[in-house]
């Protein structure tokens, strides 16, 4: 099916655009990397928190944090939480977090001119 036949309700064409892999990135966000990690880490604390059925309460007293806090977590609201905080949050909740490190395909070397 190509993109480029596929008509709205309104008869208008609808475009599709393939994405890089990261919405962060696609939609311009500064930071993408950070915001699809921290993303991706929330992700798996929330899930980790409705298999143990935690409350918020609960989750608040493992995290070290007010309840509110959870809520915000627990919304994906996560502007105010770093990812070293989310990567404590995991390390309390006993989720293993990998972190792999290797060259970009696009080298963003910089030469500094004095």
């Amino acid at each position: 099916m190509k993109s480029s036949g596929r008509h709205s309700a309104a008869g208008s064409r609808t475009r599709i655009e393939k994405g890089s892999g990261n919405v962060f990135a696609d939609i311009g966000l500064p930071d993408p990397e950070e915001a699809l990690a921290k993303s991706d880490l929330a992700r798996q604390l929330n899930l980790a928190i409705a298999e143990r059925k935690l409350s918020q309460e609960q989750t608040g007293k493992i995290l070290g944090i007010a309840q509110p806090r959870v809520s915000e977590l627990s919304r994906t609201r996560l502007g105010s939480f770093s990812l070293e905080k989310l990567l404590k949050f995991a390390k309390r909740l006993g989720i293993d977090v990998e972190i792999y490190v290797r060259p970009s395909a696009e080298p963003h070397l910089k030469v500094l001119t004095a």
